[in-house]
C-alpha cells in the first residue's frame, strides 16, 4: 500500500498507508491527522483540505482542475505548490509522497 508522509503544521512528520484510489484527504481524515478540515468531505467544494505538495512529487498527481484552482484563489497562504488534498488521489505512482499541513 502506498505511504503518504504529511508534514504537521506542529513539524511532527507522520506517514500513513492510503490505498490505492483514495485521497490524500482521506487517509488524513481516517487517521485523525490535525490540519486537513475537509469539511466538504471531499467534494471540491470548500478548500479546507489545502496542502501544499513537495515539488518532487507535483507531477505524480493528476493535473489542476479549473475548479481546484478557482478555489485555492479563496485560501490562505496559498503557493505554487498549493492543492486540494481531497484531489490528489493515491497510486503506486504517488508512494512516499510528502505533503505539507499549512500552519495558517
Amino acid at each position: 500500500m502506498p505511504e503518504v508522509v504529511y508534514v504537521l503544521a506542529d513539524g511532527r512528520e507522520l506517514s500513513i498507508d492510503v490505498p490505492v484510489g483514495q485521497s490524500v484527504m482521506d487517509g488524513s481524515v481516517r487517521n485523525n491527522l490535525p490540519g486537513i478540515v475537509a469539511e466538504c468531505g471531499g467534494s471540491c467544494s470548500c478548500a479546507t483540505c489545502h496542502v501544499y505538495v513537495d515539488e518532487a512529487w507535483q507531477d505524480r498527481f493528476d493535473e489542476v482542475t479549473d475548479e481546484e484552482r478557482e478555489l485555492l484563489e479563496f485560501a490562505d497562504g496559498v503557493r505554487p505548490s498549493s492543492r486540494l488534498s481531497c484531489q490528489l488521489i493515491v497510486s503506486e505512482q504517488t508512494h512516499g509522497a510528502r505533503v505539507v499541513v499549512p500552519t495558517d
